[in-house]
Formats: structure tokens, sequence, C-alpha cells
């Protein structure tokens, strides 16, 4: 089975063709699609596609960018809206200290009530990283101290010493069409380096579209492209690539039946 663990199937880029998208992926072997929020008052619009898909789930969470929407939001609104049966995760949330879209002290402080609910909850939570490494991994490496929680480093392009950091804290990892990029050498090193039993991929669609449909619209029928450039660059073959993500995608995603 292909699955893509982080779609944004309630895009605008989406609106107008979001069914035929769907079935294209379905077409393409993608069985599960995990659809992710980016913002909690985005929340009503994903979970409406996962209660519409049997094989579409979703998450609840606010993305760094969005921080600013609700700067004083608590996990305890987070863990109600988890409650769902159809939520499986917690995020997208983190840090992004390149655009600085939402000021840094917000970003930290939604970021830990994020983490707050993901260890209450048990969900995943899903991590954006980008250019905050050092900050990054020392409030995981001090929230995880104070509780363990699972994570995943999503679309991962940070450093290597934060790689190795939260790989130690047991994190998964997901690879998204970036590594086709012509000049993204250093995220090929990065792939190599992940724990081999913690790797997962995704599109991140409609962005960050593989090699050779980038500069286009992405879709999760794309993700068996992605797959392809993780097995290259592991050294293992499609067979073996497809089950090891597989398995590590379930490890992650416990709320999701086993096929």
């Amino acid at each position: 089975m292909l699955i893509d663990s982080h779609v944004n199937l309630h895009a605008p880029q989406f609106a107008a063709d979001r069914e035929a998208v769907i079935e294209r992926a379905r077409a393409a072997g993608v069985g599960l699609m995990v659809t992710i929020s980016d913002k909690v008052s985005s929340e009503p619009a994903v979970r409406a596609i996962s209660e519409t898909h049997p094989d579409i789930w979703h998450t609840v969470g606010t993305h760094p960018h969005e921080a600013k929407e609700d700067p004083d939001l608590g996990p305890e609104r987070l863990i109600a809206l988890a409650a769902h049966p159809r939520c499986v995760g917690i995020g997208e949330t983190g840090l992004d200290f390149h655009y600085d879209l939402s000021p840094r002290d917000v970003q930290v402080r939604v970021f830990r009530a994020h983490i707050a609910a993901a260890r209450q909850t048990s969900l995943p939570l899903v991590v954006h990283a980008r250019e905050a490494d050092e900050t990054m991994a020392e409030i995981l490496e001090t929230e995880h101290a104070a509780g363990a929680f699972k994570l995943l480093m999503h679309c991962y392009t940070s450093g290597s010493e934060l790689l190795a950091r939260t790989a130690a804290l047991g994190a998964w990892f997901s690879v998204s069409g970036i590594a086709t990029f012509r000049n993204a050498d250093d995220v090929r090193e990065r792939v190599r380096a992940m724990p081999a039993d913690r790797i997962i991929v995704e599109t991140d669609c409609p962005y960050l579209a593989p090699v050779p449909h980038r500069g286009r619209r992405n879709e999760p029928a794309y993700v068996g492209l992605v797959l392809d450039k993780l097995a290259e660059l592991r050294g293992w073959d499609r067979a073996e690539a497809e089950a090891r993500t597989e398995g590590a995608f379930f490890d992650l995603f416990d709320r999701i039946p086993r096929p």
C-alpha cells in the first residue's frame, strides 16, 4: 500500500477538483492519506474531508505561520478536538524562523501547547522546523524529559545535528518531493542518515511537487515518486521501501487500524 502521510486537501488549490484529486490518488495505488490542519479555525473543513472518506484521516493543530491567529491557544482546546475518532495526530506545529510570519515567542508558546496535547492524548506530534534547529532541539529535549511523546519531523530539511538529537528521542522522519530536486544534495544526505525503521513518505501537496512535476500543483497521486527516490537513496527495492514505510507509518499513527 502507498500511504501519503501529509496532504493539505482543504487547501484552496483543491477547491475546484478535490474529489478528482482523491480519485487519482486511489487510482495510483494510494491506500491511505492523512490530511493536515494548518490552523485550529480550519479544523471543521479538515475534519469534513476525513469524515467523508474512509481512507483519509486528519490531524488538529496550528502551523507556526498561523500561530498569531490564536497566540493563547492552550492544550485543552487541542485535546477536545483530538477526541474525534478520525483525528490521528497533533499538528502541524513547530517553529519557522525563516519567514517569521508569527512572532517567535508566540510560535514557541503555541508549540509547547501542542506538545502538551500530544503527551496527554498519546497522539503523534507533527513537527515543522525551519531555520530553528537549536531552539527546536532544546524545546523537544526539555519537553521529552518531562514526559515522553511521539513525534514526526515532517518534510525533514533541517541539519544533521537536529536529526541526531530528535532521532535520539525516538522521532520519525518523513521524506517529501524535495529529495528529488536537483540541488537538494543536503536533503538527500539527511535521508541516508535517518533511522531505517522510522521513515515515512509524504507529498505535502499542493506544495513541493516531485520531479518531473516540479513547479506544478502537487497531488497525493505523486507520492510513489517520493517512495522511489527514498528506495534509491537507501538501496532498497520498491517492495522493501513500501513495506518499511508502511510499517513505520502504522507504528507512528497507531490510532489508524492496520489493514
